[in-house]
């Protein structure tokens, strides 16, 4: 205390000055409008500043769970989209909240990528417990990414489309013909679409989609577009190099689709054989 008490003796006149400088500054802005409205816009743009950084940190902590908002919300629309394109079909009237979509779609995020193996792999911090099963398809809003097939309680392993033993129904856009999608192990943006007949017209740029004709994937998602392609040594198949609209390299967060009439389906089949 007594080193307070000293302080201020020793320095009474700069802080007398100070006091005073305080006291004729707030007169001042106070009795005139002009330095009363400057200061007051001084102060905005200090504190408006002060406002936008720490947001910005704000944001920046948070952004993992603003993604998986986003995730969610998008994750809705998929599936509001799917049961009314459905819906849109069935030709008797059918009461708006009774539609039933064929597909699912549930969200996760991506744990482990890998692309640089023959065969590589994805985990998802999603299992079991949030209802996923093998056999489910993989996608993100960009094109298709594989096939769960290992699931536990909370996690799961997807065969990516960079393995060599995925085989993916996949089809020309502007017309039925299609193959099967492969990966012969060498680019990760590259992927081949085989046993094309030669009879099917091609373009450098066309668009390839998944072809509809696997209890898996719905027809008509997006995987890439024509990079170049050859006729085979019997020329009768094309073998068609595909870039993909995905970054195989970057995969942050899927969704996972469930075909929902899968085993019923599957049930009619195998009662056939």
């Amino acid at each position: 205390m007594q080193q307070i008490f000293n302080f201020l003796i020793k320095n009474k006149n700069s802080i007398l000055f100070l006091f005073l400088l305080a006291v004729s500054l707030f007169l001042t802005i106070q009795n005139h409008a002009f330095h009363k409205s400057r200061f007051i816009s001084s102060a905005n743009v200090v504190t408006g500043g002060i406002y936008s950084w720490s947001n910005s940190i704000n944001t920046y902590l948070h952004l993992d769970e603003y993604n998986e908002r986003l995730l969610e919300e998008n994750n809705k629309l998929r599936n509001i989209i799917s049961n009314i394109n459905d819906s849109i079909s069935v030709e008797k009237q059918l009461d708006s909240t009774s539609f039933e979509g064929d597909y699912l779609f549930r969200t996760a995020r991506v744990i482990n990528n890998n692309f640089a193996k023959p065969n590589n792999y994805l985990t998802l911090n999603r299992g079991e417990k949030s209802g996923i099963q093998p056999e489910y398809g993989v996608i993100t809003s960009q094109g298709i990414v594989g096939i769960v097939d290992r699931v536990n309680k909370n996690y799961s392993r997807v065969i990516s489309i960079l393995n060599s033993n995925s085989r993916i129904n996949a089809q020309l856009k502007n017309t039925n013909h299609f193959g099967s999608l492969v990966w012969n192990g060498e680019n990760p943006n590259i992927v081949q679409l085989i046993d094309v007949p030669r009879q099917a017209p091609l373009q450098k740029g066309d668009t390839i989609i998944t072809g509809g004709r696997s209890l898996i994937f719905p027809k008509g998602l997006p995987i890439g577009k024509i990079n170049d392609f050859t006729l085979d040594q019997t020329q009768s198949y094309y073998t068609i190099n595909i870039e993909l609209f995905n970054d195989m390299t970057n995969i942050g967060y899927v969704y996972v689709i469930e075909n929902v009439n899968k085993e019923e389906i599957k049930a009619l089949e195998e009662s056939e054989q």
